[in-house]
C-alpha cells in the first residue's frame, strides 16, 4: 500500500511538473508573440533615424549641430533636417521658378546617357510609390504559376492596355497581374493574363499582402465565417 500511494504521488508530481513546463512555455510564446513585433519595429525604426543622420549630419556645419552646445549627439537630429529640407525642396518644386529650375536640370540629366537612365528608372519608381493618387493594387486574385494546378496569390494591377494588349493573342481582355515572392512581397513578376483565366478574391489587397508575408500562416477568415461571428454577436442572448 505504501509503495503504491508512493507511486500515486510521484505520479501527480510529474504531471503538475509537465502542466507547469507546458504553461511556462505556452506564456513564453504568448510573450514572444506580443514583444517581437514590438522590438522588431522599433529596432528598425532606430536603424532607419541612424542611417538618416549618417547621411545627413556631415552635410551639416558643426555650428548648426547640437553636440557643440549640449556635449551629445541627439538621436533623429538628422532625420529631423531630412524632413525640413524635403518639404522645402517639395514647395520650392511646386513655384513657378521651381518647376523652372528642375526642368532645365532635367533637360540636363537627358543628354548624360547613363546617369538618364537611372534618373528615369528611380523618378518613375518615386513617383508610383510616392503618389497619393489612388494608383495601388485594385484587387486580390488567385492565378495558375508557375503551372497548371498549382495557384499563388497575386494582384490586379489594372486592365492590360495599350501595345501589350495589341501584341496579345486572341480578341479578349486581359489584366496586368503582379504576381509576388514569399515574404517579400517587394519583388515579384509582372504577368499579362486573360481576364478569364484570373480568379478575383473577397478579401482585399492588405489582407492578401499579410497572406503572402505570412508564407501562409495568417490566414483571413471566410465570408461564411465572418458571418458566423456577426450573427453571434448579434443573437440575443437566450
Amino acid at each position: 500500500m505504501a509503495s503504491s500511494r508512493k507511486k500515486i504521488r510521484q505520479q501527480k508530481r510529474e504531471v503538475r511538473r509537465a502542466t507547469f513546463l507546458s504553461s511556462l512555455r505556452a506564456n513564453f510564446l504568448t510573450g514572444l508573440v506580443v514583444v517581437a513585433p514590438v522590438f522588431l519595429t522599433g529596432f528598425l525604426m532606430w536603424w532607419f533615424i541612424g542611417v538618416i543622420d549618417g547621411w545627413v549630419l556631415p552635410l551639416v556645419p558643426e555650428r548648426y549641430q547640437p553636440k557643440p552646445y549640449l556635449g551629445i549627439d541627439i538621436k533623429g537630429y538628422g532625420l529631423v533636417i531630412f524632413l525640413i529640407f524635403t518639404v522645402f525642396i517639395g514647395a520650392l518644386a511646386k513655384g513657378f521658378f521651381g518647376r523652372a529650375i528642375l526642368g532645365s536640370a532635367e533637360r540636363l540629366v537627358d543628354r548624360m546617357p547613363i546617369v538618364r537612365s537611372i534618373y528615369n528608372g528611380l523618378k518613375q519608381i518615386a513617383e508610383t510609390v510616392l503618389s497619393q493618387s489612388n494608383s495601388s493594387f485594385e484587387k486580390a486574385c488567385l492565378v495558375e504559376y508557375p503551372r497548371k494546378g498549382i495557384w499563388a496569390v497575386a494582384f490586379v494591377a489594372t486592365q492590360t492596355k495599350g501595345e501589350a494588349l495589341e501584341r496579345l493573342p486572341g480578341d479578349k481582355p486581359y489584366l496586368s497581374i503582379f504576381l509576388p515572392t514569399t515574404p517579400n512581397p517587394t519583388s515579384g513578376f509582372l504577368l499579362f493574363l486573360p481576364a478569364e483565366d484570373v480568379i478575383i478574391l473577397d478579401m482585399d489587397v492588405e489582407t492578401a499582402a499579410k497572406l503572402v508575408i505570412s508564407a501562409g500562416l495568417v490566414s483571413p477568415p471566410t465570408k461564411a465565417e465572418m458571418q458566423a461571428k456577426v450573427d453571434a454577436v448579434a443573437k440575443p442572448d437566450a
